[in-house]
């Protein structure tokens, strides 16, 4: 409905406040029902008068219901009403991405409607986070269509709408508690959409910013489907391009899950090195950084599952071209933790050294970068000291190895020559 012929209306209504108790209720109803009225924003010149009246009427609202008086308000037999008038306001198509948008580089474009919009949220969350709302009598307005649009509403490119959306979404799974599953299934189809077919959401850090303190109160031990949504949707994550906008809070939410069961960094790891970015050393940094983090929570059980896969992936690590992809890796044996006790200690030693000997050595005689040699020949000296004997092996099997590659090279590079020899005198 056009909001130009109808500003008049709300502007005819009394204050609230200037009313006996008795008669607020069906005037604050009236308000809702008139603020249900849509305005274009397309012309930021039209509608002048009814815009700045529609707002000055959402703020009383907002003003009223953070009185003591105002709080009672919310009985049942209004909540049809204002759901009414805040689904109107918020739940809306947004309008197509452009396919040249590009989240990391441009800025975001922001929302015409926002100032009803914003009023409108405002609102909506005195409604959520009120004493006087029975979750079980609102959950029949609050339903699981409503939730599903607002999770669908995180695509917005306003970065103050989805402020608002994660506080919302978030309060309403705290209090309706026959929502939360399904607001969980909604989150995980945005990421399966997201990894698998678009890639582009605008969205996903708020949304992992919430799943954050969700998964925080999962009890333990945790339930299957928690585990399902660990493998399925959060460590698939790790995959697209951007992952960079929302790594912080796609790592803080791993992190929970192992601090609540070291079990989960097996599945964790063995996810996260499939989707290692080798081709990009910025991103290597960040899961550089995500992995510190899982390993101080490793336990011994899980490190001996995984360990071939971790320490052949972390000398992948060492002997990348880009300085700061090797001094990342090097910076994990400045983590007292994990040289003392973790997997990088004394005891795990055997484990470790034969598989990162070799870019150990190559960086500790010579890299171009100094940190990076110092660094390497530290952690050299220190597994020297550990175990003699262990390290002269590996040292001996290491320039074995490289005599037998250097060989194999000359016997290939040999026949090569031998094949053009003929080629040439075949002519």
């Amino acid at each position: 409905m056009s909001g130009s012929a109808n500003f008049a209306a709300l502007k005819d209504l009394p204050a609230l406040r200037d009313q006996p108790l008795k008669e607020r209720e069906p005037l604050f109803v009236k308000k809702l029902q008139l603020c249900s009225i849509i305005f274009a924003f397309d012309d930021p010149k039209v509608d002048l008068r009814g815009k700045d009246i529609k707002r000055q009427t959402l703020l009383e609202l907002v003003d009223y219901v953070n009185t003591p008086a105002g709080q009672k308000i919310f009985t049942e037999s209004i909540t049809k009403d204002l759901m009414t008038c805040i689904s109107a306001n918020v739940c809306r198509a947004l309008p197509p991405a452009t396919d040249d948008f590009d989240p990391e580089e441009d800025e975001p474009v922001l929302e015409p409607a926002w100032p009803h919009l914003q009023v409108a949220y405002e609102f909506f969350l005195r409604f959520i986070v009120s004493s006087e709302v029975n979750a079980k009598v609102a959950k029949k307005h609050v339903n699981q269509e409503f939730c599903l649009q607002l999770v669908e509403l995180f695509d917005s490119e306003d970065p103050r709408e989805r402020d608002y959306l994660k506080t919302i979404l978030h309060r309403i799974y705290g209090k309706f508690m026959s929502h939360r599953s399904f607001i969980r299934k909604a989150i995980s189809n945005v990421f399966y959409r997201f990894v698998y077919e678009t890639e582009r959401h605008n969205g996903i850090g708020e949304l992992l910013e919430i799943l954050g303190s969700i998964i925080n109160g999962f009890a333990i031990p945790l339930k299957k489907e928690h585990l399902q949504f660990l493998v399925r949707a959060l460590i698939p994550l790790h995959k697209p391009k951007c992952v960079s906008l929302y790594h912080q809070q796609l790592s803080y939410c791993i992190i929970q899950y192992v601090e609540k069961d070291p079990e989960t960094a097996i599945a964790i790891l063995n996810g996260f090195f499939r989707c290692w970015p080798w081709s990009c050393s910025s991103k290597q940094v960040l899961f550089l950084n995500e992995l510190e983090e899982i390993l101080e929570l490793l336990g011994a059980d899980q490190l001996g599952q995984i360990s071939k896969t971790l320490f052949t992936n972390l000398a992948r690590c060492l002997d990348s071209d880009h300085f700061q992809v090797v001094e990342r890796a090097l910076f994990l044996w400045n983590n007292e933790h994990l040289v003392n006790s973790g997997c990088l200690s004394r005891l795990n030693a055997k484990m470790v050294l034969p598989i990162i000997y070799g870019p150990l050595y190559k960086n500790s005689s010579g890299h171009w970068n100094a940190t990076v040699e110092g660094l390497a020949q530290n952690v050299l000296k220190m597994y020297m000291e550990y175990d003699l004997a262990l390290y002269d092996k590996c040292s001996t099997d290491y320039f074995k190895e490289e005599e037998e590659g250097k060989r194999k090279k000359g016997e290939v590079k040999q026949k090569w020559n031998t094949v053009v020899s003929m080629a040439q005198t075949n002519r």
